[in-house]
């Protein structure tokens, strides 16, 4: 067994490898030859690590350089677009393209790639890279196509006239918007679904630049896309359109703008704008049976909703009131419309800037021409004219609905003759309808499907609402026309959470900016006369206040002090009613609390349009302080 055990050891101790060891140890040449490849290859690997580092830097400079003026030269794409100079667009897209490209080949690079895989840098080299190849695709397959088809449309062409207009480019262009808006909506999901948290600041910080910037893209040709796709058979490519008109009258405040008093029915054949049968709110008279309505509503603003047409926008919900007011109109005149449009003087004024000044030549106005107004109405002088003047300089109702109705056929037949400048009445119709002034209705389901995902819409629930909505309306209560003197300004004021929930007080402040000899001094048309118990020049407001859905309105106060006051319930959001009285001069706050909002997103704000620009009414959000 010893022996055994002694031949094995021996045989251990002439192995190859102990002889080898033994040759180092004693620092043979063996020794020094494995040295040396052990340096040179220790040499190799630190300079193979640097030449990477180098090559990894080199390469991010090239992505960060070629990136960088993508954004300026998005901005001028932009500018040139709202210009409609497709040249310039043209030229802009194609050096973002040359841009992004080459960002692209080098965040593809095979080390690159390689180093992406790595823990830790590797993160930040994938965010990079996703980064770089959006650039490319949202250029590629976004802007590239949708300036080709902004070059193939002659946006004057495209404005409703007498003449028609050319609704072709528009129904041609759809599926290149819609693949567009596609392939901008990937990229932007693809860097929403990057964890931002993990990555160095240097890197994060864009990121989070560029995601703005895409969804803001996104938004923008979404709209567009959705435009595209139903606004040829709302201007009666396929058919003649018949939209019922409503001049919503400030003056008289409607918690969706003004009172409905003048009414026409709008005809759009291909392009070609057409203005019928005129008429007013006293015309069309009360609705015997009374209409049914959302028991809900009903319960809110009272049966009027379904029985007196200037009493149909009591709601905020514009879908209600415009079905409510064509189902009247069909019930008095016989007419089915197709759906329902509606503007104020103040979007009126707007369209007057881009079409210039219109004569009052009409014959409808032949009766009040004696009566002082002006003899043409401008962008400067329509409001107070159709909101003020009208009703201290004539004193029959009559005849202000003549002149109302004599005024909407002047402007409309200026529009339908081709007056005004395209890029001007988009604008000004674009910014009635971020104010909530433009409001529109189509009794086509598959159309309203579309308008309801927009403010356009006028909805308070569904796709258009944002979680944390709030909404303050104004419903005249005196009967007559002050709400012209009411100077407004409303506020969200956050709470400290509480208990898991946030807390938001509505607070809002009126202002009867009446002469204070207004009984006097105003026409009984305007105050009221006393008519509905609220003095002269007093002017009486229902506010309402709605908040998010599932939350609470747990208290009402007017400067400071609480009171009582009326909750409901509307498509599952919290409303609160206040009814209020000025006197001239006279100011008073309204503050609604809502309670156990679940919403943790940041709270937005809407106002019934009022005389006032919106700037002025809706303040920014306001923090209380915790403590």
């Amino acid at each position: 067994m010893i022996a055994a055990k002694s031949k094995e050891h021996m045989e251990a101790t002439n192995s190859p490898q102990r002889k080898s060891l033994e040759k180092l140890r004693k620092g043979g040449p063996e020794r020094r030859k494995l040295t040396v490849k052990i340096f040179v290859a220790a040499a190799t690997m630190i300079m193979v690590g640097a030449l990477a580092g180098f090559w990894l830097t080199y390469k991010a400079n090239v992505i960060k350089s070629e990136l960088e003026p993508v954004v300026p030269l998005a901005s001028e794409l932009k500018s040139s677009l709202l210009d409609r100079d497709s040249l310039r667009a043209s030229g802009f897209v194609q050096a973002m393209t040359q841009h992004t490209a080459a960002a692209r080949e080098a965040a593809e690079d095979p080390l690159w790639t390689l180093a992406s895989g790595l823990p830790g840098l590797g993160l930040n080299l994938r965010a990079v890279t996703e980064v770089a190849r959006s650039a490319d695709d949202v250029t590629n397959l976004g802007l590239v196509p949708l300036v080709h088809v902004y070059e193939s449309l002659n946006w004057d062409s495209l404005m409703p006239s007498s003449s028609g207009s050319s609704l072709e480019p528009i129904k041609a262009a759809a599926p290149t918007l819609a693949s567009s808006t596609y392939a901008i909506r990937i990229s932007s999901d693809r860097l929403e679904a990057i964890d931002a948290s993990q990555l160095l600041d240097e890197i994060a910080k864009p990121l989070k630049d560029v995601r703005g910037e895409l969804r803001q893209a996104s938004e923008t040709l979404t709209s567009a896309s959705d435009a595209a796709s139903i606004t040829p058979r709302m201007l009666g490519a396929e058919a003649p359109r018949n939209y019922l008109v409503m001049i919503q009258n400030n003056a008289e405040a409607r918690a969706s703008g003004g009172i409905p008093g003048a009414l026409a029915v709008l005809t759009l054949d291909n392009g070609k704008l057409e203005l019928g049968k005129q008429s007013s709110a006293s015309d069309v008279g009360i609705m015997a049976p009374t209409l049914p309505v959302d028991p809900q509503q009903q319960q809110i603003y009272s049966t009027r909703l379904g029985k007196y047409i200037q009493d149909v926008n009591l709601t905020p919900d514009f879908p209600t009131a415009a079905s409510t007011v064509r189902a009247m109109w069909e019930q008095k005149t016989g007419q089915r419309v197709d759906g329902v449009l509606s503007i104020d003087p103040i979007v009126l004024s707007y369209i007057l800037k881009a079409t210039g000044p219109v004569p009052m030549n009409g014959p409808e106005l032949a009766s009040v021409k004696a009566a002082g107004l002006p003899t043409e109405l401008t962008g400067n002088n329509v409001v107070p004219t159709l909101l003020s003047d009208v009703y201290a300089k004539i004193r029959q109702p009559e005849l202000q609905d003549a002149y109302f109705a004599g005024v909407a056929k002047e402007i409309f037949s200026a529009l339908s003759s081709g007056k005004g400048e395209a890029k001007g009445l988009i604008t000004g119709i674009t910014q009635g309808a971020q104010e909530g002034r433009v409001l529109v209705w189509s009794a086509d389901s598959s159309e309203q499907s579309v308008i309801s995902k927009y403010p356009l819409s006028g909805s308070v629930s569904g796709p258009s609402v944002s979680p944390a909505q709030f909404g303050v309306y104004f419903n005249d209560g005196t009967g007559a026309k002050m709400d012209y003197y009411v100077k407004r300004r409303v506020q969200l004021v956050k709470e400290c959470p509480a208990d898991g929930y946030e807390h938001t007080t509505v607070r809002v402040t009126s202002t009867n900016t009446a002469p204070a000899n207004a009984e006097k001094a105003l026409p009984p048309y305007v105050t009221g006369g006393g008519a509905f118990g609220v003095a002269p020049g007093t002017v009486q407001t229902n506010i309402i206040a709605y908040g998010p859905v599932q939350a609470n309105v747990e208290s009402a106060m007017i400067d400071g002090q609480k009171i009582p006051f009326a909750p409901y319930l509307h498509a599952n959001r919290p409303v609160g009613v206040v009814a209020q009285q000025l006197a001239p001069g006279e100011s008073k706050t309204v503050d609604f609390r809502f309670g156990k909002i679940v919403q943790h997103t940041e709270p937005d704000l809407v106002v019934t349009p009022t005389v006032q620009p919106v700037k002025e009414v809706t303040l920014p959000t306001k923090n209380a302080p915790c403590g």
